[in-house]
């Protein structure tokens, strides 16, 4: 037992390693446009506060290597999104952002880790510890729920990327049973939760993944029509201005008179086109 859970410990270590690297792309655009416009640093303030918790409770539990070496990791790669985030975010935002990081990570923690160490046993302090990642994990599995409500209200996926669902998924599944097998539930029970959250989000994605696709072909076709009505408008426009020109018929010609006393006189006649 104790072989396949470390088995399922390292095949969660490489599944969460992906999703730590799920936000390349968005950092990328961040980069290219030198602005952090639209995008919001408390997701990766929260999975490094996340990071922190977990790698305190692996240090207080007998082999936990491997989770101690994903959390380490996710630790630096959370802190180096948000420093990536504070150089190109606003005067601003980079200010919210400092204070949410001293509020939860600093303060937080620091909090966390005094009471624990100087009002709990050495017998329950793991335990303790262990109940505060689950109770913060579930809250962290349950922020997704915005993101299926949008999805439902605007029949698109635009905003959950299909990948990152499975990636997440595929986490849960085997941190679930990497904690079963060492019958560590602070580690099995949130994943629970994880995984249902994951299997509903590919399913969604699914079900709206074409719903997209037709609503830019709907958009697209209604421009078309939109730009030949124009055109349409626009050629009878022409035909009539053609046609009341006809039926005028009237044109001024100039008609150059005799200079009388260094001024000079003109005049103007009426012609037909024809």
């Amino acid at each position: 037992m104790a072989n396949l859970a470390f088995v399922f410990g390292l095949l969660g270590n490489i599944v969460s390693f992906m999703v730590f690297l799920a936000p390349i792309p968005t950092f990328y655009q961040i980069y290219k446009k030198r602005s952090t416009a639209g995008f919001q640093s408390l997701p990766y303030i929260v999975g490094f506060f996340s990071a922190m918790l977990w790698m305190y409770y692996a240090f207080l539990k007998p082999e936990t290597t491997l989770l101690i070496t994903i959390n380490s990791v996710g630790c630096f790669v959370q802190s180096a999104y948000i420093c990536f985030y504070l150089v190109f975010a606003t005067k601003d935002t980079r200010i919210q952002t400092v204070k949410l990081l001293l509020s939860l990570n600093v303060v937080g923690f620091g909090l966390v880790l005094f009471l624990t160490q100087f009002f709990a046993t050495e017998a329950n302090r793991a335990s303790i510890v262990g109940w505060i990642c689950l109770v913060f994990s579930l809250c962290v599995f349950v922020a997704p729920l915005g993101v299926v409500r949008q999805v439902i209200r605007t029949k698109s996926v635009e905003y959950m990327p299909f990948l990152l669902s499975v990636f997440l998924t595929l986490s849960a599944v085997m941190w679930f049973f990497y904690g079963l097998l060492r019958k560590d539930y602070n580690i099995a029970i949130p994943n629970i939760l994880g995984f249902s959250f994951g299997v509903i989000q590919m399913v969604l994605y699914l079900i709206y993944k074409n719903a997209k696709k037709g609503g830019l072909q709907e958009k697209q076709l209604s421009e078309v029509l939109e730009v030949k009505i124009e055109e349409h408008k626009i050629s009878e426009l022409k035909e009539q201005i053609i046609d009341v020109v006809k039926l005028g018929g009237m044109a001024l010609e100039i008609i150059p008179l005799v200079a009388e006393d260094g001024i000079i006189l003109g005049g103007e006649k009426t012609g037909s086109l024809e």
